[in-house]
Order: structure tokens, then sequence, then C-alpha cells
């Protein structure tokens, strides 16, 4: 059978950003009647793609065809004019409104100036059975679930005769259940013609649903591929840029048999600092079990999205828990809030340090002591001498640059923001540090110091969990490894000699160690 030309082609589109190329000659189409996976880690730039095909950015280089005609949207509603729709990881519909409202707001009937309820509600309705969704839909939108929601998004989309379904991340809050009911709809709208283009990075749910799809890397096209042709170990190695056949075999933070990892040599295992049984959210990550030694660096490997952070904030009581347990040292504690999580000593570096970690109009000085001010309660001053010692002394031991405590941080570069977020929680002498991407986006040479950092805290003492998307700087720092796929904890492996990247790529492309 022949192919049907392509419902959207993309030629050599290019896209730039102040100091960042986020889109290289990327040339992508879309089949009607099928349902179209873009793949790629964070950076690769998938988002970049979907909104200059969807008008949200106009493209710097190349063209894009619709039904065979050049176009150029001005703005989503021009795309959604022509017959794209989005529906969006975050469900940009108004809870307080009904579900007919939420599907038909800004195109409702009138006559003589007033809205055709009857018929407004007949419609929606009709749209919801299409869907397979039997629901009342003159109640509020707030009353029903995310799944439900999703499908009000999808029926909107619908009414407008979207020829293009841009779904992105849309199963990331459903549950089993409801992710296959999305599939069922999918699969029928399908059927029925629809190009669905579909972003996830649940590989199970890709290769569930997709007929084909794209891969991203660095803003640039690895490739196109039938989905039936490529195994999910082939896939996670073009999505990581690294041929599982030849995998690095850099050095690794190997504990040696004579010691415990805290430097006394008394040959005995490291006890366990903490030890998460049972430990999940609803929606954010399946309950685990792991344990962190003390003086150890355990690592978690996983794709994005994969539930890396959702563990780590488990831990720090940033999110809480509906399952499980935590002992810290050997007793039971409720890690009910960041502050609970300090009271026992665990630190954490969150991914974002810009969003989640400092805070741009202080300085480097007042960053610093951020935790150990908070720590004291705001009634409680930290005396300027004991600032001044104890800023000076980390911004030597961590070579933060420029060493001027009063320079604002949003001056600093990347790694030495990171530095100074190490700072804070250093101070407070941690017994777990919690490290979520700290190398990310510094360059070289603050990355090197950052690992070897985290390799003397380690032989110190101190315990880390470090989260890194870089296979092989986790397999340089860590000594046991967590593997983490579509939100589960899928093994635990010690890195010995036998642990390789391509070990720990087959084991996140299964779900298990190989």
């Amino acid at each position: 059978m022949t192919e049907p030309e392509p419902i959207v082609r993309m030629r050599g589109i290019g896209k730039h950003f102040p100091g960042v190329k986020a889109l290289d000659g990327v040339d992508f189409r879309l089949l009607p009647g099928e349902v179209h996976a873009l793949m790629g880690e964070n950076g690769a730039g998938k988002s970049t793609l979907i909104k200059v095909l969807t008008g949200v950015h106009p493209a710097d280089e190349g063209e894009i065809e619709l039904a065979g005609r050049p176009v150029a949207f001005s703005s989503p509603l021009a795309a959604q004019r022509a017959g794209i729709s989005t529906v969006y990881q975050e469900i940009n519909l108004c809870p307080n409104l009904s579900v007919a409202e939420n599907i038909f707001a800004g195109r409702q009937r009138r006559r003589f100036g007033l809205i055709r309820w009857r018929e407004l509600r007949r419609r929606a309705a009709e749209l919801m059975a299409r869907l397979d969704i039997d629901v009342d839909v003159s109640a509020p939108l707030s009353a029903y679930s995310p799944a439900v929601q999703q499908m009000v998004a999808i029926a909107r989309a619908l009414d407008i005769d979207a020829r293009v379904l841009v779904l992105d991340e849309p199963t990331s809050s459903l549950d089993a259940g409801e992710v296959e009911r999305l599939f069922r709809v999918m699969r029928r709208l399908r059927d029925e013609g629809i190009a669905i283009l579909f972003v996830s990075h649940f590989l199970d749910q890709v290769y569930a649903i997709a007929d084909r799809m794209t891969i991203l890397r660095d803003g640039r096209l690895v490739g196109e591929y039938r989905t039936s042709e490529l195994s999910q170990v082939e896939l996670v190695a073009k999505m990581v840029g690294r041929d599982i056949e030849r995998p690095a075999a850099p050095a690794r933070a190997r504990r040696g048999p004579e010691t415990n990892g805290n430097g006394n040599g008394n040959g005995r295992a490291a006890r366990p600092l903490v030890e998460a049984e049972g430990l999940g959210r609803s929606g954010a990550i399946n309950p685990f079990t792991l344990t962190i030694p003390e003086g150890e660096v355990v690592g978690l490997a996983g794709l994005l999205g994969s539930g890396r952070t959702e563990l780590a904030r488990l831990l720090f009581g940033a999110d809480h828990a509906d399952t499980g347990t935590v002992r810290v040292g050997g007793e039971t504690v409720h890690l009910r809030s960041p502050r609970a999580a300090i009271r026992h000593r665990i630190a954490f570096c969150p991914e974002n340090r810009r969003a989640d970690g400092l805070v741009d109009d202080l300085s480097v000085r007042e960053n610093i002591v951020l935790a150990m001010q908070a720590a004291r309660g705001w009634s409680r001053p930290l005396p300027r001498r004991r600032q001044d010692e104890l800023v000076e002394r980390f911004i030597a031991a961590l070579d933060i640059r420029p060493a001027d405590p009063d320079r604002p941080v949003r001056t600093l570069s990347g790694g030495n923001q990171q530095k100074v977020l190490l700072a804070r929680w250093l101070i407070m002498e941690p017994r777990l540090l919690i490290l979520d991407e700290p190398t990310r986006g510094i360059d070289v040479g603050a990355k090197a110091e950052i690992e070897r950092l985290v390799a003397e805290l380690s032989a110190q003492g101190m315990s880390v969990l470090f989260i890194s998307a870089e296979l092989e700087e986790v397999l340089r720092l860590s000594h046991r490894v967590g593997v983490l796929r579509d939100r589960t904890l899928v093994a635990r492996l010690d890195n010995d000699e036998s642990l390789t990247t391509d070990a720990l790529m087959r084991a996140i492309a299964s779900g298990a160690a190989s």
C-alpha cells in the first residue's frame, strides 16, 4: 500500500532564542490517520517544534505545509482555525464552568443575543458520547477527574473540525485505567482519519499507541522510524546519543574492600541512613523501597518523566506521600514538610535552581545563609560576624566566582549559582544531600568541580542521592544505582565492574535489570 500524502510537512525548521539554537534544520511529517510520537530528552526541541507548528513561535528558517499548502500561522488561534488543535499537559480549561461551557467557550450559538443552552448541552453530550464518555455536561468541570477533563479538552478540539490533534503529555496525571480509555479514544479518532501527534516520556505507552515516531536530540533530527521496527533499547540509545554496543567505561566511585565508605576501614557494610519502604504518591510515583547507606552515593537513572524528581521530593517532604514509611538512622520519621526534613538533616538542591532554589534578588551572602536563618527563625537573626565567617569559608571551599558575597546571585554563571545553592545546604551539615541534576546547564570546569565535591562529601561520611540524565555521570559517582521507568523504581543495581551504560540503558528500556 502506498503512503498517503502528509497532512503536515515541516522542512528545515530552525528556531533561535538568545544564546540558544533550539531547532536546527528539523524535518517532520505527519500522516492522516496515524498516531505519531515525538520523542527526545529534555531540551531536545520537542516543545519548540510543536510551538512552531501551532503558531506560538514563528520559525526562523524552513517551511511548513498543511495538506500540501504552505502555511505560516501567526497565532495558535490561526492554527486552530486551520484545523490544528493542541491539548496541553496542563489542561487550560475553566473548572468553575460546566462541561458544555468549556467545550463551546467563545463559540456559543446565540439567538436574539441569547445563548441557546438546550442546543449547547445537546451538542456537548453528543461530542462526549463520540469519545465514549457519559457525563452530565451541565455539571461543573471541577466535579470530574483529570482524565475526564482531558477528554473535555479533546472534545473541544474535535468541535472545531480538527484535522491534526496535538496531545502534549496527556497521560502525565492519569492512572493505568484512564490511560487505556484515552488510548481507545485515540485509536477511534485515528481510524476516522485524524492525525495525532503524541508527546510522552512513557516508553510503554508510546509502543502501545504510536504507529511511527520521530526522535530529536539537541535540536536536531535523529530520524523517523516505524514503532514496530525500533526496539526500546535502540530508542533509548538514540534519545541519549550513545551507541549501546560501545559503552564508555569511565572511572567509578568504587568502595574498597577494606572500608565501609566512612573512612574507618573496618570492612563492615555501611549502615543504612535513610530507609524508604512502600513510599509513594498517587499520580507522581508508584510505591518504592530504597535504602541510602551512610557515606554512599546512590544514583538515580531514568528518562525525563520517569519519576526521579518525584522520588526526591518525597524524601525531602516537598510532596506528601500517600503510602509507606521513612526511617532516618533507624527511627521512623514523618516528612510532612521540608522543615521536617531539615530537622532530620536532609537537604535538597532542586533541578530548577533558578525557580525553586535561589532568590534572584538576594545577594550571594543572603542566599547562602537563607536555610540556616530559616531554621533559627526570623526573630533570631544570624549575627553578621557569623555570616561573614560562614560565607567566606564556603566561597573559598567551593571556589565561587567572583568571590564577592554582596553580588546579586542572578549575575553569576550557572555553575557558580549551583555552588551557592550547595553552600547553603553544606552550612547546615546535612546527613543526606539530595542533588537533582546538579550539573545540568553548567560548563565543563564547574561540572568537574561539583563531581569532585560529591565524591569528597561521600568519603567524609555524607550520604548523597544523586540524580542525573547523564548515565556516565551516574556511573562515575554512584556506589549503587536505582533505575526508574514510568514512575516506578524497577531496579536497584550495585555499581560493580559489570554495570555499564549499556546495562543501565537496557534496564531503563526493559524495566528490569539485565
